[in-house]
């Protein structure tokens, strides 16, 4: 059943607070798709609860699940991407360079170098750290651990979700969880936060949204461009903001400690370089 048709099959025994977010989805179904549950909720003037009802009612699973048959529904974005040749000749390599260039200004834009500084501090001060991730942003997570390992600095990141659970529940005052999700609303990752925070540990988050389920667990915000849609999950865009951010971090923490930085580089380097030709 096509969206529109689904949602007014509906629409009459949706509450008022449901139909304002019905009224949302029929009249912007092209912004919808690259909205956090919260940006939805704050847009339709409703609560998150609202939309999660909404999206149940007309048949799926969740606000993810109708993301993305939204985003199936609509007509296919002719896009440099998708391979053709643009005006002017140029091509699908001069899109993409286009679109990361403007991914890093857009990150650089978005950036609060408060909140950055608090998240260098807390890393600084840690006792332990723990990065947390799955998908495309668990590989972001392992990228970290080998960014900051390489200056000395003592972090852990797991791919296996029961390792993650146990090592969120044994973190504690002074240790420092590092969240990082795209949409804002992975479960699994924000659960791990919630249960680090509840046992007395700081949280960052690393989020595309600045109004997303991450944001409300986090005690400091670290804010990355390249939003992408239900379709485009683990897009190189995203993933430059996000390594951009880890290595605004790791440079960030160099400048406390130039001199034991460099020589744990260069121990570092030494550790590995037998295993190069």
């Amino acid at each position: 059943m096509e969206m529109n048709d689904r949602i007014n099959t509906y629409y009459p025994s949706m509450t008022k607070s449901e139909q304002k977010v019905a009224r949302c989805v029929l009249e912007h179904p092209d912004n919808l798709i690259y909205l956090s549950v919260t940006e939805l909720a704050d847009f339709a003037g409703t609560g998150e609860t609202t939309v999660m009802r909404f999206c149940r009612k007309i048949g799926f699973k969740g606000y993810q699940d109708f993301k993305l048959m939204l985003a199936q529904g609509l007509p296919k974005r002719q896009t440099l991407a998708d391979g053709e040749q643009g005006a002017g000749g140029g091509d699908y390599a001069d899109h993409l360079y286009a679109l990361m260039v403007g991914v890093l200004q857009s990150s650089l834009g978005m950036l609060d170098r408060e909140q950055l500084q608090q998240a260098v501090d807390a890393l600084d001060q840690a006792r332990y750290v723990q990065f947390f991730g799955v998908g495309s942003s668990g590989i972001t997570a392992l990228d970290a651990k080998n960014r900051f390992l390489r200056i000395g600095r003592r972090v852990e990141a797991n791919s296996d979700s029961h390792i993650q659970s146990m090592m969120a529940v044994t973190m504690g005052a002074g240790d420092v969880a590092f969240g990082i999700s795209v949409s804002g609303s992975t479960l699994d990752t924000n659960d791990m936060l919630m249960k680090a925070k509840q046992n007395g540990a700081k949280v960052i988050a690393m989020t595309n949204y600045a109004k997303s389920p991450i944001a409300s667990i986090a005690d400091i915000v670290l804010l990355t461009a390249g939003k992408e849609s239900p379709l485009e999950g683990g897009s190189v865009g995203a993933k430059v903001s996000q390594l951009f951010i880890i290595d605004l971090l790791c440079q960030g923490l160099e400048q406390l400690h130039a001199e034991e930085t460099k020589r744990m580089k260069e121990l570092t380097a030494r550790a590995v370089i037998d295993r190069i030709y």
